[in-house]
């Protein structure tokens, strides 16, 4: 079975002009999908003649795979290639799926046609046939590790330069959310674009009466084991953000206490703040941090945590009152 392609790939096939010619997007990096479209479109049709080369179908509703097939067929005009988007595959079933192999086997060559899809079956035929000729890219969710080179290399695309330790600083502040932490960099650039370095100062001062600096304080309070000081700042980001919130601060929590196990238990085996950094990958300040915050828990405590975030999750998902759950969970921490 060949190696599904990454998005990365996909750029420098771009970048290359050696993009192919059918590709079925997956996974849920919805935000990286968006980007590298965008590039993909930005490309492959000038902005004078995307009205006549760029069309987008939608699977389920009243498109037919003919629809998708002719569009693909039709010659570009005023561009040497035309793009053929189709969103929601997941959505077109059976015998309709089937119907576009023909295409799929053998394509025009100046179409590119793109499937995205948020659910696969790689054991239908369909899905098989694009797999098999290197067309499937998987959108995989980014690790910690490589976060820190996603901002740095989109930094740049802005023109924006930041230091190392002010994207560990963005990326502690904000997580692993791509979307939000690309938004937070269009305002930095739109604030401090024309100088040299932007560091963690001037990353505090944007972020510090944002939802996103307010999540950051309630890491720490909570970290610290500050009780009143935890609900004062869960409260006040209740009232800002409203019941979507919940489950961001349930996987900010979750990821927290993670952490602060995996600092303990190199401690304890004799390692330092330079070993912690280095082992989890963080920028120095961010290991002391959190070597400080492993001062308040014992072990035992911090599985327990990771219990009653397990529980807090369940009630939440069965529609009790958010508000409660989380009051509840911090005094239980």
């Amino acid at each position: 079975m060949p190696a599904d392609l990454s998005p990365e790939q996909i750029l420098d096939l771009l970048k290359q002009g050696r993009l192919g010619k059918v590709y079925l997007f997956y996974g849920p990096g919805e935000f990286r999908i968006e980007k590298v479209l965008g590039e993909i479109r930005e490309t492959l049709i000038p902005e004078s003649a995307r009205d006549f080369n760029l069309q987008i179908f939608y699977g389920g509703e009243t498109t037919s795979p003919a629809d998708i097939t002719d569009a693909a067929c039709s010659l570009p005009f005023l561009s040497p290639k035309r793009l053929i988007i189709v969103r929601r595959t997941e959505n077109i079933q059976g015998s309709a799926l089937e119907s576009l192999i023909p295409y799929i086997e053998n394509p025009v060559e100046s179409t590119c046609l793109i499937f995205i899809s948020s659910k696969t079956d790689f054991r239908k035929e369909f899905y098989k046939k694009i797999r098999a000729g290197d067309g499937a890219v998987h959108f995989k969710p980014l690790y910690d590790r490589q976060v820190m080179p996603w901002i740095k290399r989109f930094a740049g695309e802005l023109g924006l330069s930041i230091t190392e330790e002010g994207c560990a600083y963005l990326q502690a502040i904000v997580g692993n959310r791509l979307r939000d932490l690309y938004t937070e960099m269009e305002k930095l650039y739109l604030r401090h674009g024309d100088k040299k370095k932007v560091g963690n100062a001037e990353i505090r001062e944007l972020a510090i009466n944002s939802r996103i600096y307010t999540i950051f304080e309630l890491m720490d309070a909570i970290s610290l084991r500050r009780r009143e000081n935890s609900l004062a700042i869960l409260n006040r980001y209740l009232e800002e953000e409203g019941r979507d919130a919940v489950f961001g601060i349930i996987g900010m929590l979750n990821r927290q206490i993670r952490l602060i196990i995996q600092a303990k238990s190199i401690t304890e085996k004799g390692g330092r703040s330079a070993d912690v950094a280095k082992r989890l990958q963080l920028q120095p300040f961010l290991a002391n941090k959190l070597l400080q915050q492993a001062q308040n828990w014992r072990i035992d405590d911090l599985e327990g945590a990771l219990h009653l975030l397990c529980q807090a999750d369940r009630h939440l998902k069965s529609g009790s009152q958010p508000r409660l759950i989380l009051e509840h969970l911090l005094l239980s921490f």
